[in-house]
C-alpha cells in the first residue's frame, strides 16, 4: 500500500493536501490541513481540488489554513524527551507506602467452601 495519501475526488490522482469534512448540523463544510490517518466520512483533496471547493446553497465552506511556524515537523530531540519523560513516569515511587488499617473489607472474589 502506498504510504502518500491520494485526492478523493474521481480521476484526481494528485497527492492529498487537505482533508475536507462536512459538519451536517451546522450545515458546514470544513477543509482543514490533510489529517494525521484516514478517517470515516472524510475526504482527502488535493490542493486543487481543497482550493476550488464550493457548498450547495445554505451551507458554509470553512477554510482552516494553520501557521506554518505551528506545524513544525517534530524533531529527535523532541521525540526523545517525550521517551524520556514516558520512561520517568513508569519508574516504581521511591515513596514509602503506608499500609491503611483494615477495614474489613475483602476483596471481590471469596472462596466458597464445598457442598458437603
Amino acid at each position: 500500500m502506498s504510504p502518500v495519501r491520494r485526492c478523493s475526488r474521481t480521476g484526481c490522482g494528485l497527492s492529498a493536501v487537505a482533508t475536507l469534512t462536512y459538519v451536517y448540523a451546522d450545515s458546514t463544510a470544513v477543509v482543514g490541513p490533510l489529517a494525521t490517518h484516514a478517517e470515516p466520512h472524510t475526504y482527502d483533496l488535493c490542493e486543487t481540488h481543497g482550493a476550488r471547493l464550493t457548498a450547495p446553497r445554505g451551507w458554509d465552506v470553512v477554510r482552516h489554513d494553520p501557521d506554518p511556524a505551528q506545524t513544525r515537523v517534530r524533531s529527535v530531540d523532541d521525540l526523545e524527551a517525550l521517551a524520556d519523560a514516558v520512561r520517568e513516569a513508569a519508574r516504581p515511587s521511591s515513596r514509602t507506602e503506608v499500609a491503611l488499617p483494615d477495614a474489613g473489607r475483602r476483596g471481590h472474589l471469596r472462596a466458597l467452601p464445598t457442598p458437603s
